[in-house]
């Protein structure tokens, strides 16, 4: 993992011919951003552990310590590292207070957030269908993993989701492991498996309530719900679980912060 400076001139005998597509140049704080990254992709350092100071780093990769902060700003903003004042910097993990439900975005319409309780259903092995198989990028009957939970917040039952996760990313996933664990599914899954959802893109519209989705959140057949579809991703953009949540929102909005 070691970077040499890249010089800024370009000799005259290495110039591209007139018409030529120019070579595309990356910032070095870029470049150090990248040899990070893929650090924690191949799992140099885990969710939670510490990563090598600045100075450390800046002589591993033969650059300032300038130019290793920037990167590692960036990299916190994006949330996959955490600065601690006077510890250092941290591989984020979903274990932490302020990032166990940094996904979940629904909101009480009154009072103060709140976490919810989750309520596995079925936990069984399954084959893709041609929707779960584009999603997560894989081919039609592929083995995947499906999980359906209820989340209930104050004992309301108000999301159903159905959850879709590659089969050979986890195998092991049991029924039994889910309800032993004590923390976020998120959490779980870079503990246990080690695979860390770094993003999400959702989908969401409305739709009514069918007879089977009205029987578990409790609310008449035809009530409006908001379907969000998720597919969260981990490091290299590689898509690693779809869900398809029926959110409740009597009691509840779903809010999104934009800027």
């Amino acid at each position: 993992m070691k970077i040499a400076r890249q010089e800024a001139r370009t000799d005259m005998k290495n110039r591209p011919e007139t018409g030529a597509a120019a070579p595309t140049f990356m910032p070095l704080y870029e470049q150090i951003k990248t040899l990070i990254l893929r650090g924690l992709q191949e799992g140099e350092w885990r969710p939670g552990q510490a990563i090598p100071s600045e100075h450390d780093l800046a002589g591993r990769f033969r650059v300032s310590q300038g130019t290793v902060r920037k990167a590692i700003d960036e990299l916190a903003a994006e949330h996959l590292l955490v600065r601690r004042q006077g510890k250092g910097t941290f591989v984020a993990s979903h274990k932490e207070p302020r990032m166990q439900y940094r996904f979940l975005r629904l909101m009480p319409l009154q009072g103060e957030p709140e976490y919810p309780d989750s309520r596995l259903l079925e936990c069984r092995r399954a084959r893709a269908s041609s929707e779960v198989a584009r999603l997560l990028e894989l081919k039609p009957g592929d083995g995947v993993v499906f999980l359906r939970r209820i989340l209930l917040f104050k004992g309301e039952p108000t999301v159903a989701d159905d959850i879709y996760l590659p089969g050979t990313i986890f195998r092991g996933l049991t029924a039994e492991i889910f309800n032993e664990y004590r923390g976020s599914l998120y959490n779980l899954f870079e503990m246990e498996f080690g695979t860390r959802m770094i993003r999400a893109d959702e989908n969401i519209r409305a739709v009514p309530a069918d007879a089977e989705v009205a029987l578990l959140l409790r609310v008449p057949r035809g009530t409006p719900l908001l379907c969000v579809d998720r597919v969260a991703y981990s490091y290299g953009d590689r898509p690693v679980e779809f869900r398809r949540g029926m959110y409740r929102t009597d009691r509840h909005c779903y809010r999104n912060t934009l800027s």
